[in-house]
This record gives structure tokens, C-alpha cells and sequence, in this order.
């Protein structure tokens, strides 16, 4: 099994297999304005904003770019609060620093919960995926690494219906430490039964990602970089870069040539002795 020294393959969730960045602007951009459209199931939040508020259309865009501006700077400590208490705290804040007025938690959570529900709904395992998937599975063990909240993550995995391409699962809430921490790499190692040195690691993020996977001495790292656009200060260096994660086979492949080549000059360097 494994193609070029290459056994396992470990892939982040986040923006490199499922576009979740996309999915929660989607999300976040539909809550408030949706209300304006008077749904059934919206109706409590109508009423509040309305009556309470006097909302309009440019004071929900300016909650959702608020919103979103949090959910970029989040940071979270799960022994401090729990994930829906500090999103719920995210709509809460940024509903009172665009309206005024009292907080309101209860229209917070509302929007919050709408926003979740709807998110979930736009997270997909993209067909040209599954099939990258499905067929690198024939040659090599796959594992999903994620880090982040474990109830936030497992509804995501439920929600792209990604569990049945893979062998093993690790949600970096449910584990001690996270990427970029050795630990967790070698944990998954263990899973899969292989040596670091046989796995490859394919991610978006040069901190968690990239920089985890040499911290636990994988034998490579891809980053997907999707703009294509190399900051000044590229650190850590991968060892790959792609714009599609449906161009790692080819990276993989690019990868048995030069073993291949390397092995090549050994064997003519031993005939030359």
C-alpha cells in the first residue's frame, strides 16, 4: 500500500476540503435580510427589530459585516465558555453597537442559531472531491484533522456527509493538544498504523497546518493557497503549493519522480564505486 513511500494523507476540513468561509458569508448575509421578507419562522425577530429598532436593510448589513469581523477574530477557549454562548455574544454585541439601545440575548440567539442552521445547510463535500477521495483511498490511508470546537466540527462533517472517505476522524477539540502541536500528528500516525515519515499533510493554513506538519517531521507538506498569492514573509515553508486540492494527485505523483530520480543517481553513484 502507498504510492512512493507515501501511506496516509491527512487533510484539513475548514476551507480546504469544504469551503466553510463561503458557506458562513452566505449564511450570515441571508439571516437578517431574510427577515425583511417576513417568514413564518423569522416572525419573533421581525417584531423585535421592528418594533423595538425601527431596523432597515443598511443597518443589517452593517450587523452581518460586524458579525463577521468577530467570527474572523475569534478566539476560543472552550474551559472559559462554551462556542454557542460566545457566537450568541458576537450577534448580541454586534446588533447593540449598530442599533443602541438595551442588549437583547434572546433576539442574539435567534439570529445566531438561524445563522448556524443555514451554514450547515451550505457545507458540501463537492462531487469532483469525493471522487479525488475515492480514488486516492485505493492506494493510501485518509485522515480527516481538524481543529476547532468538537460540537462545532462534528455538525460539520454531519452536515458534508464526509465520514465515509476516510479511515479515521480527529477533531482537535477532543484531544489534549491541537495543530500545530507534534502530538496530535503523531496520535493520528498511531490510528493509521504509519510512521510520520509516510505522511503527507494538505491544508490552507501555513500556522496549524503547514507548520504542524513539519513540527512533527511528516514527510510533506501542501499548502492550499487558493488565490495563488505568496505573502512577503512566507513562514513556515511547505513543501508544495497548490490552488486546488484536486491538484494533489498530481503532487503526489511529482513526488514518486523525484524519489524515483534520487534513487537513480544512488543506484549509478554505488555502479561507479
Amino acid at each position: 500500500m502507498g504510492v512512493h513511500g507515501v501511506k496516509a494523507v491527512f487533510f484539513d476540513l475548514d476551507n480546504t476540503l469544504i469551503d466553510t468561509a463561503a458557506a458562513g458569508r452566505r449564511a450570515i448575509e441571508e439571516v437578517l435580510p431574510f427577515a425583511l421578507t417576513g417568514a413564518p419562522c423569522l416572525l419573533k425577530v421581525i417584531n423585535a427589530l421592528q418594533s423595538k429598532h425601527h431596523y432597515g436593510e443598511g443597518e443589517a448589513r452593517a450587523i452581518c459585516d460586524k458579525v463577521q469581523a468577530k467570527l474572523l477574530k475569534e478566539c476560543h477557549d472552550p474551559a472559559k465558555m462554551c462556542i454557542t454562548d460566545l457566537r450568541i455574544s458576537h450577534w448580541e454585541e454586534a446588533i447593540q453597537e449598530t442599533i443602541g439601545g438595551e442588549a437583547n440575548r434572546n433576539l442574539a440567539a435567534e439570529c445566531y442559531f438561524l445563522w448556524k442552521t443555514t451554514r450547515l445547510q451550505h457545507l458540501t463535500l463537492a462531487e469532483d472531491t469525493r471522487g479525488m477521495l475515492t480514488e486516492l483511498r485505493k492506494g493510501l490511508r485518509l485522515l480527516l484533522l481538524t481543529n476547532g470546537d468538537k460540537q462545532t466540527q462534528r455538525e460539520k462533517i454531519e452536515a458534508c456527509a464526509c465520514q465515509p472517505f476516510f479511515d479515521a476522524i480527529v477533531v482537535g477539540g477532543e484531544q489534549k493538544e491541537e495543530k500545530p502541536a507534534p502530538s496530535i500528528f503523531h496520535y493520528c500516525c498511531d490510528l493509521l498504523g504509519v510512521q510520520p515519515a509516510e505522511c503527507v499533510m494538505v491544508g490552507d493554513s501555513l500556522d496549524t497546518d503547514i507548520q504542524g506538519g513539519l513540527n512533527a517531521g511528516l514527510k510533506a507538506t501542501v499548502w492550499l493557497n487558493k488565490a495563488m498569492t505568496t505573502p512577503a514573509d512566507t513562514s513556515p515553508v511547505p513543501h508544495y503549493i497548490i490552488s486546488s486540492v484536486l491538484d494533489l494527485p498530481a503532487v503526489l505523483q511529482k513526488m514518486g519522480h523525484k524519489i524515483n530520480a534520487t534513487l537513480g543517481t544512488d543506484q549509478m553513484a554505488g555502479s561507479n564505486e
